[in-house]
């Protein structure tokens, strides 16, 4: 799934091709990939793009006095860009291929979603506060007013466990479960350690590990081209996506705790006292 990284990297480089270059085609490929209809897609045709803005994990394309296109590229989706768009339109089917904008250059990008759950999502919208999703959204961890204080408030009265806590889109926007997984390995904390238990010592070294990790992350995901992006993400995390790898801090064997659609991992003798997290129902008493 892009997380903020990823997304942030998106912007700069959709910002580099399309500022300045008028949507003369929006096509929908998939016939769920449109979550409003008003205004509709045709409403971006004919306009240029103004701005690349990002929303937590949201892409927004202003237009000049018109409406945003707005895209969240959910776990599978993606962006690829291409140099020269096929004249030939799409045919709907049953392929990757979600929607298609074209340039008055000839060039333009692709949203395509992997596999058979369909959660990518496009909205055209007069504001993107009228995107419920984006409405919702708490604040962006790399913003330059987001300090440790507000990281502590956030947590204040949370009765959870901090990978549920960093996940919340509502409550920090952008983080997902492969950057969870790193900020917590950085802070050396168990995913499952409830928030109310953080002592202000612990607060800071979340903190620092928050902002370090994603600043990295950005950084280094900063010029490379979007069909890179991928690649680029896999390769500079630590635990996450690493299970039966050695920690590249301490050695010990990286270990794995499976949910229904998704997983977590993380370092026994980083995180959790050397202890192995068996399921969620033993490990909740993990501090």
């Amino acid at each position: 799934m892009p997380e903020l990284p990823e997304v942030e990297a998106l912007k700069d480089f959709l910002t580099e091709h399309l500022v300045g270059h008028e949507i003369v085609r929006a096509l929908p490929v998939a016939i769920n990939v449109l979550k409003t209809y008003d205004p509709p897609l045709s409403a971006v045709e004919g306009r240029e793009v103004t701005a690349v803005h990002r929303y937590g994990k949201f892409l927004d394309l202003a237009t000049d006095g018109g409406p945003h296109l707005i895209t969240h590229l959910a776990r599978a989706g993606w962006l690829h860009w291409k140099d020269r768009i096929p004249d030939v339109p799409p045919r709907p089917g049953k392929g990757p291929l979600a929607l298609r904008v074209a340039l008055e250059t000839g060039a333009g990008f692709d949203l395509t979603e992997a596999g058979t759950q369909k959660r990518l999502a496009v909205y055209v919208a007069a504001d993107p506060q009228d995107v419920a999703g984006i409405a919702r959204l708490g604040p962006d961890p790399l913003a330059g007013d987001f300090d440790e204080a507000r990281l502590a408030a956030l947590l204040k009265g949370e009765r959870r466990q901090l990978k549920g806590a960093l996940r919340d889109q509502g409550l920090i926007a952008g983080v997902g479960n492969a950057y969870s997984d790193e900020i917590l390995h950085a802070a050396k904390m168990s995913p499952f350690k409830p928030t109310a238990s953080l002592t202000p010592e612990e607060t800071t070294r979340l903190y620092e590990a928050l902002r370090g990790t994603l600043t990295d992350a950005v950084e280094r995901s900063r010029g490379v081209a979007a069909g890179r992006l991928k690649a680029e993400k896999k390769s500079g995390l630590r635990v996450h996506g690493r299970t039966g790898e050695p920690c590249p801090v301490c050695g010990d064997t990286i270990r794995e705790v499976s949910f229904s659609d998704s997983s977590l991992q993380y370092c026994p003798t980083c995180q959790t006292g050397g202890r192995s997290l068996a399921d969620r129902r033993l490990s909740r008493f993990l501090k």
